[in-house]
Formats: C-alpha cells, structure tokens, sequence
C-alpha cells in the first residue's frame, strides 16, 4: 500500500466524516474519494454534453444576438440600466 501526506485540514474532515460514518480512516478515504471521483466524471460527461449542444445549436443557426440575451437579462432580474 502506498502512503500518501495529507494536511491537516483534510486529516480532520476525513477523521470526522469516519467518525460520522462509523468507518475506520483507511476505509472513509477510500469511500470519499470514491464517491467525489464518481460525481467528478458525472459532471465532466454532463460538461461534455452541455458544449456538444451548445456546438450543434451555433452550427444549426439557433443563436440570439447578444444585446438581445443581455436585455432579456437584465429584465428578467429587473436590473437597472
């Protein structure tokens, strides 16, 4: 197994999320990690995805000039001009 430093910080919310989830250290980080590293590559296929339409749109015409989607904005949040 290899080591791995970690601050202090980090020591003290894996301590606390083990305490809280009744695990053992070891176990709690490799439970966190897994857990963050799923959600990370979610986010990063749905980031992917989102760009992917963003790009079909632009390519198929369906854009707003952008004086018209800063107006739209701006009275939609009622910021003054």
């Amino acid at each position: 197994m290899e080591t791995m430093p970690l601050t202090l910080e980090c020591k003290a919310q894996l301590d606390d999320y083990a305490q809280r989830h009744g695990l053992d250290a070891a176990t709690a980080l490799d439970e966190a990690l897994g857990i963050y590293l799923e959600w990370e590559k979610q986010d990063y296929l749905e980031a992917v995805e989102g760009i992917r339409e963003g790009y079909a749109d632009y390519m198929a015409g369906r854009t707003q000039p952008l004086n018209e989607v800063f107006e739209e904005l701006l009275e939609e949040h009622a910021i003054p001009r």
